[in-house]
This record gives structure tokens, C-alpha cells and sequence, in this order.
């Protein structure tokens, strides 16, 4: 099944100024998940942003909201599952797509548990093993299983970028090939 950007929208869950300074491998995340969000701004893919408990988290950190420049418009959670407050869910019936790229942290909690609700929901979920994470590295590892057993589907942001671009010799290929450098 391929994945088609017409058909996307992306999520990026819960990537907090308190939090993040915590999460193995933090600066390679930020490092890939700015690449894999300027890459789908080229591809024209909507991409949602959420935060939890804004208050004693804090707000995206500060290098991602640059990236997603107006496309940050943060919906604030208390729930684990981005699907546990309507505004999120209102947002991915307008925008009419059935497949749901996910990223963010932390793997074991917050990006399982939505992605574990998608699912019941009947969305294709992609789940961008490099762009998510979690403060231990098992946690991480176990959630992707677990995710994948259930019926998600596991790549790496250049991997998606490219199979949503689908040829090469363009101008976005050749603005994805410098953001992917």
C-alpha cells in the first residue's frame, strides 16, 4: 500500500519545551523531525500540532514551531490520546484524509495511545520511527512493536518524504534532496 500525500495529514504530538531536554536521542529527533516537516510543507501536507498540558510542559520547543511556521496552531491536551479532545478529531474529519503520519513523544505514551485510537477509528496510521521517541530507549522500542502488531505502519522520515513525492527530476525533489542532505 502506498502512502499518497493527497490522501495525509501528519501529527506532531506533544514535542514540549519541559519534556524534550529528557527523551534519548533529542537533538537527532529535532534534527529529523524539522527535515521531515519542512519536507512535507514542500508536499503540501497538512500537519497538526499538540501539546499537552501546556502549563507544566510547556509549549512546542522552539526550533520545531520555526519549521512549522503558521502551521503552528497548537490544539492543548490533557488526554494521553490526541484523540481525546474533539478540536483534534473535528480537524482530521475536515480535512477529509484517511492517513494519519504520526510523530512526536513520547512513544509509550502519548503517540501510542493515538495511534492505537486511529486505528480503532479506521485511519491508515504511519508512524515515523525516527522522529518519535521517548526518555528510555526500551519504551521507545517496545511501543513501536506494539504499534506495528497492531496494525501501524513503521518507516523513517526519508523514506515517507520520498515515496510521497513519487518521481524525481521536479522542483520538489530537488528542494526534498537539500532538506534530506
Amino acid at each position: 500500500m502506498r502512502i499518497r500525500r493527497k490522501n495525509s495529514v501528519a501529527v506532531v504530538i506533544d514535542v514540549q519545551e519541559k519534556i524534550f531536554p529528557v527523551i534519548s536521542e533529542n537533538k537527532i529527533l529535532e534534527e529529523k523531525l524539522c527535515k521531515l516537516i519542512k519536507g512535507l510543507k514542500v508536499l503540501g501536507v497538512e500537519i497538526l500540532v499538540t501539546e499537552q498540558y501546556t502549563k507544566g510542559l510547556g509549549s512546542t520547543i522552539e526550533s520545531v514551531k520555526e519549521c512549522l511556521e503558521s502551521q503552528y496552531q497548537p490544539l492543548e491536551k490533557m488526554s494521553f490520546s490526541c484523540c481525546g479532545i474533539d478540536t483534534f478529531e473535528n480537524k482530521l474529519k475536515e480535512s477529509g484524509k484517511n492517513t494519519v503520519i504520526i510523530t512526536g513523544i513520547e512513544s509509550h505514551v502519548c503517540v501510542l495511545q493515538t495511534v492505537l485510537d486511529l486505528l480503532d477509528k479506521g485511519y491508515i496510521v504511519v508512524v515515523i520511527e525516527d522522529c518519535v521517541s521517548s526518555r528510555n530507549l526500551n519504551d521507545k522500542r517496545t511501543a513501536i512493536k506494539r504499534m506495528r502488531d497492531e496494525g501501524a505502519i513503521i518507516t523513517t522520515y526519508e523514506s515517507i518524504l520520498f515515496e510521497m513525492l513519487e518521481y524525481s527530476g521536479t522542483e520538489e525533489f530537488k528542494t526534498i534532496s537539500r532538506i534530506v542532505k
